[in-house]
């Protein structure tokens, strides 16, 4: 497997994981290429230097940088929340539960919680909101 950074005559670039350089040649030449930001067919591969993924890799990172400045900050706003609260992970709603109901002290934390918890505490007054973005993967 092979990892390029491609490019669309509108400057949009994003990475797409090919089987090697022929099935890249074979699907340009196809014209089966489109951008994944505005879906123009003009595809091609940008500057870049590929990175290649054997069954011996064991991870080869994310795919792709933040590729919009809305993207950039999501990240961002991950990562101040992240730095700055605690993750109470599953047990998110019952800790809210306790914050708002004066049993333990104020804090921010973040977690996950069902959807029927999500919706219970909204539905009782406690102040959440759902964050943009899901688990992180770890390998």
């Amino acid at each position: 497997m092979i990892l390029y950074t491609l490019k669309c005559d509108q400057d949009h670039t994003f990475d797409s994981w090919f089987d090697g350089a022929q099935a890249f040649d074979k699907l340009a030449r196809a014209n089966m290429l489109s951008c994944s930001v505005c879906g123009s067919s003009n595809v091609e591969r940008a500057i870049m230097a590929p990175r290649v993924s054997t069954s011996r890799t064991k991870s080869v990172g994310p795919l792709s940088a933040p590729a919009s400045p809305a993207e950039q900050a999501v990240a961002d706003m991950r990562a101040k929340v992240e730095a700055e609260s605690t993750d109470v992970g599953t047990n998110f709603a019952t800790e809210a539960r306790a914050m708002h109901d004066g049993e333990t002290p104020h804090r921010s934390i973040f977690g996950e919680a069902k959807i029927e918890d999500a919706k219970a505490l909204i539905d009782d007054g406690v102040p959440v909101v759902p964050m943009p973005w899901g688990k992180k993967q770890t390998n």
